[in-house]
């Protein structure tokens, strides 16, 4: 690092922010001059640098005040302590928007959690006094601004940070954290446009622009000429074809007005012949009123007498249907009675049957009080004959207590038979699959031929990778080992699901190199050649495959902890070597049951930060700053590719532990089976004379339960006979009505029938009367359908007399009342008189002019406006062409001012870029890249580079590239416009993240050689952390930033005794 003897810089701006007052930084490190000469004129800053960045509860920051270098700023610290935090002020301080930095839209998030208001304060320099700006933020998403004390708004903020031509939007100027990536999916046209604003001439941007808009006008100027010459054209062309329309015209016009005159005439013609027809109507109309007239007197009387006969039968027939309506009614109701006498003779019928029930449940009862009294009798004599039996009792509950105790062994014997019947059960299936699988194997020869089939399964292109890597391994100079899947043989198949688990699975389907140059070559056959989808891993240079255990695992042993999971596996020393350095299988112990009971305190063990348990995998993390510790824990996986068992030998043995209960279980069943008779017969003997005593009363007990409920057969007859009369005298009753219904309605049907003879003799009248007039009906029907026909065309003619006298009239512009003109008649006269010759002249004259198609009624009016646009058009066009030439002129000329400096200074930025490349062995170029030299919206910057001498360049893109190559190439493209650079500072936050040491050690001195140059600007550059042994200059200003509990608080901080302290310390250390 830089010389710890370097002065220490001396603020001297430092009274215009509050935030400096008697607070002393948070930051640490060497640091360069005064950034004001002695005699008051500026050091090393250009204008616009950063002098200081005060912040106020801002992030991470309570207080605090960074003072950088003119030069290279190394911002050094671990991830969280607050590097990007600055680089946050920066841009939010310049008045950057908040999008810019990937972290919030808000700019209330950035208050420190627990404030409400936080600020940032920025002096910059600048030649005749130097820029304090400072921003004031609130959780309410407010800012106030303030700029040289005085209060403004954001406008003017970016105006006076535009004329220092800072640029925080441009990534090839400020590029944080979040953004890193971004600058590697920027188009061509959007990082040469970066380009532009960052190293050109403020003007380069702005030619740009312009050219960009001229030509877009020219291209609206060619389309407007092209436009105006193609319709000008067309216009020319359209007159020539409309003279020959015109003549057509004037001839069609004289046929036009030929048919006018013909359709004149003959609605008149019309109008004649239709008046003639409706007075021979009119004639023929009268002649037949007169017949239908006369006709009518005589057929009158008869029809009167017709009426009569009709009116005295609708009285006659409105009494026949009464009577008729009567005589259903009398029929419905007598059927009814019938229904109702039918109903009682079943009642009665159903009295009766429960009558002979009775009789027959009397004959049972008598039956059953006697079997019981003969049980009785029986019971009585078996009781005498029963003596007196010893006492039985004390055996009986003997017996009781040893059955309990066989019933006790033998659940305990179930719950056993049921553990190992389980236990079988699953043996036996597992059994079953190794027996599948190792059918399987039997089949396939050997178990690698096994993993291999599975291999194929899951991963297609890792099989085919591995075919074509047998077939060419003499391609390769080191050693070149397959898939891990393959190669790793688990000594026992329980510890395959903690190997598994353990690796990352696109590990255990990588290819292992021992050289660099082999994985090159086999990625550049499988993956670019052959499109194969594989994993690569590059073994360690220093072998660490004898890696030993931080602790031994006896010192474990007490946790429960058995084995490392290096002793659970056989495998080459390349993969044993990998897997210790990138998964450190010989640090990660595995335990038991124990292990998991005993958590608590395993991990508050502070060297155990992964372990596994017998089902679970756990992850121990401890805060660096808070000391707290917390876990994290997974089941474990079950294996899929390590593991082959053996089941057959625990199903033997659960075999014969089986067969011992069986034999016990059995044995007991015996004993229990001769207890449970011996105390059986014990039961009976004692309980035979109570069981006798007890069936005796039952028995009377339901013997006078039965003669207390015996059947009384006189009174039941009695009163069936009362309920047989009372049903008897309904029927009576009802049989009277049934008899009248019938008297009324043959009473009803004889009037029916006397109605119905005076019908039969006014209808045979009627019938004699209607045949004499039917003839004469007839006749008067003809005569009248004829008058009504005469009469509605008589009428129709009339008012087509009159609308043809209205439409010649209307044809012919006469009024109401007016005469045909003078010139009309004369020009009738010549025409036909008859409609027949006037058809056929008006069809003859209509297909003339029909002849006459596509001819526009303003075809003379459309050819004289069309004269008068071609000869404006022509004027116009002439305008339009001599101004395009002079913008052509005019552009031509702003290209050169754009193009000419714009290739110079992408030379320039190719000349470093490729020597910075070649620096590091490898090839890199930037060039002007265009589709078509006119087309200046398409112009862009094309990176392309080359890192292994067996590829070829390629342009620089989101994903062709590794992340470390393209934070590379970005960090160089910087460096090469860090000379070139008018702006007055760049930021670079965490670029070096994913580089590999070798480029980054090589980026690094690039930097800090490029950075610390005289004729370069102010540089930010932001890392977590840094290689050893790095070359450092005078230059550069490293600021290192802690935080943590530890940390001391801004008021507390005492510098000067910090730097006594290091003095006192250097002087005792140095040796004499």
């Amino acid at each position: 690092m830089a010389d710890r003897s370097k002065r220490q810089r001396i603020s001297r701006a430092a009274s215009t922010s509050q935030v400096t007052n008697n607070v002393p930084p948070m930051f640490g490190g060497s640091q360069p001059d005064a950034r004001v000469a002695s005699d008051g004129e500026p050091g090393s800053f250009v204008e616009g640098s950063i002098l200081r960045i005060a912040m106020n509860n801002f992030l991470t920051y309570e207080l605090a005040v960074v003072n950088p270098g003119a030069n290279l700023n190394m911002i050094v610290g671990a991830n969280g302590t607050g590097k990007s935090s600055i680089v946050c002020a920066i841009c939010l301080g310049l008045a950057g928007k908040t999008a810019l930095l990937g972290r919030g839209d808000k700019i209330g998030l950035f208050v420190k959690r627990g404030c409400s208001r936080g600020s940032i304060e920025i002096e910059l320099y600048k030649n005749g006094g130097n820029v304090v700006i400072n921003r004031e933020i609130s959780t309410e998403n407010l800012s106030q601004w303030t700029l040289n004390g005085k209060s403004c708004s954001q406008k003017v903020v970016e105006e006076e940070v535009k004329g220092l031509q800072i640029q925080v939007s441009n990534l090839c100027q400020f590029l944080p954290q979040e953004k890193v990536g971004e600058f590697a999916k920027m188009s061509r046209i959007e990082l040469l446009e970066a380009t532009e604003k960052s190293v050109g001439p403020p003007e380069m941007y702005t030619y740009h622009c312009e050219l960009k808009n001229f030509r877009g006008r020219e291209r609206e100027l060619e389309n407007t000429v092209n436009e105006k010459a193609a319709f000008l054209e067309r216009a020319k062309q359209k007159n020539e074809s409309n003279k020959l329309d015109m003549n057509r015209y004037y001839e069609k016009k004289r046929h036009l007005d030929m048919i006018e005159l013909l359709e004149k005439k003959k609605p008149w013609v019309e109008f004649e012949a239709v008046r003639k027809e409706h007075e021979s109507v009119k004639t023929e109309r009268e002649e037949v009123k007169k017949r239908l007239s006369s006709l009518k007197q005589t057929h009158g009387p008869m029809l009167k007498k017709i009426q009569l006969i009709n009116n005295q039968l609708e009285p006659i027939e409105a009494q026949i249907k009464t009577k008729t309506f009567d005589i259903k009614e009398a029929a419905r109701k007598c059927k009814a009675r019938r229904d109702q006498l039918d109903r009682k003779q079943k009642e009665i019928d159903d009295i009766k049957q429960a009558l002979n029930l009775k009789h027959t449940e009397k004959v049972d009862e008598e039956k059953r009080i006697a079997n019981t009294k003969t049980i009785i009798d029986d019971l009585q004599k078996e009781l005498a004959t029963v003596g007196e039996q010893p006492d039985v009792a004390p055996r009986i509950d003997a017996i009781s207590v040893e059955l309990r105790g066989h019933q006790e062994e033998r659940a305990r014997l179930d719950g056993e038979k049921s553990d190992i019947r389980r236990e079988k059960d699953n043996m036996v299936a597992e059994s079953k699959s190794v027996r599948f699988e190792n059918r399987r194997l039997n089949d396939m020869n050997n178990m690698m031929k096994a993993k291999e089939d599975k291999l194929k399964v899951r991963h297609k292109d890792t099989f085919t990778a591995i075919q074509w890597l047998r077939q060419n391994r003499q391609l390769f100079s080191g050693n070149v080992h397959e898939p891990m899947l393959l190669v790793l043989n688990v000594k026992d198949p329980r510890f395959a699901k903690y190997v598994e688990t353990h690796i990352a699975f696109n590990d255990l389907r990588g290819f292992l190199f021992e050289k660099r140059e082999d994985m090159e070559a086999f990625m550049k056959e499988v993956r670019d050649k052959l499109k194969l989808r594989v994993n690569s891993i590059l073994a360690p240079a220093v072998s660490c495959a004898n890696k030993q255990p931080s602790r031994p695992i006896e010192s474990l042993k007490r946790f429960g902890f058995y084995s490392y999971l290096r002793e659970m596996f056989d495998a080459p020393t390349d993969v044993v070597s990998y897997l210790c350095h990138q998964y450190n299988v010989h640090d990660v112990p595995v335990g038991t049951a124990q292990t998991k009971a005993m958590i608590n305190k395993v991990i508050e063990e502070p060297y155990l930060k992964l372990i596994y348990t017998a089902e679970e995998r756990y992850v121990v993390k401890k805060s660096m700053y808070s000391n707290h510790v917390s876990t994290n824990n997974s089941q474990l996986r079950p294996s899929k590719f390590l593991t082959i068992s053996n089941c057959e030998r625990k199903i033997k043995d659960l075999d014969e532990r089986l067969a011992g209960l069986r034999e016990n279980f059995s044995i007991l069943e015996g004993r229990d089976n001769e207890l449970r008779n011996e105390k059986k017969g014990l039961l009976e003997q004692k309980g035979k004379k109570r069981q006798l005593e007890q069936k005796i009363a039952t028995k009377l007990d339901s013997l006078q339960q039965i003669e207390k409920n015996r059947v009384d057969l006189k009174k039941l007859e009695e009163d069936t006979k009362t309920k047989i009369g009372a049903v008897n005298a309904q029927k009576v009753a009802m049989m009277v009505e049934v008899m009248a219904q019938i008297k009324l309605r043959a009473s009803l049907s004889m009037l029916k029938v006397h109605l119905t003879l005076q019908t039969l003799g006014l209808t045979a009248e009627k019938t004699h009367l209607e045949g004499s007039c039917k003839d004469r009906q007839v006749e008067l029907r003809t005569l009248e359908d004829a008058f009504t026909r005469l009469d509605t065309k008589k009428n129709q003619l009339h008012e087509r007399c009159k609308g043809l006298m209205r439409s010649a009239q209307t044809i012919c512009n006469m009024g109401a009342a007016g005469t045909v003109p003078a010139e009309l008649k004369v020009a009738f006269s010549t025409l036909p008189d008859t409609m027949e010759e006037l058809d056929a002249l008006l069809n003859e004259e209509c297909s003339r002019a029909e002849g006459f198609t596509g001819i526009r009624e303003n075809v003379v009016e459309e050819y004289n406006r069309r004269e008068v646009e071609i000869q404006n058009l022509e004027e116009e066009l002439g305008d339009l062409s001599e101004a395009l030439t002079t913008y052509r002129m005019n552009m031509s000329e702003a290209k050169e001012r754009w193009l000419n400096p714009l290739r110079t200074l992408i030379c320039q930025i190719n000349e470093r870029f490729g020597e910075y490349f070649r620096s590091m062995q490898c090839v890199g170029e930037v060039d002007l890249h265009s589709e078509k030299e006119e087309e200046y919206d398409k112009y862009g910057i094309r990176i392309r580079v080359k890192f292994h001498n067996s590829t070829e360049l390629h342009e620089l893109t989101a994903h062709h590239q590794s992340g470390g190559e393209r934070s590379v190439s970005t960090m160089l493209y910087l460096m090469a416009l860090q000379e070139l650079n008018r702006c007055p500072f760049r930021v670079v936050d965490e670029i070096n993240q994913g580089m590999d040491p070798i480029n980054e050690r090589r980026v690094f001195n690039i930097v800090v050689r490029t950075a610390c140059k005289e004729t370069t600007s102010q540089y930010f550059f932001i890392t977590p952390k840094l290689l050893q042994d790095l070359q450092y200059a005078e230059e550069m200003t490293v600021l290192c930033i802690h935080n943590g509990p530890q940390m001391l608080s801004p008021g507390d901080w005492d510098e000067k005794a910090f730097l006594r302290r290091i003095a006192r310390r250097k002087k005792r250390t140095k040796p004499e």
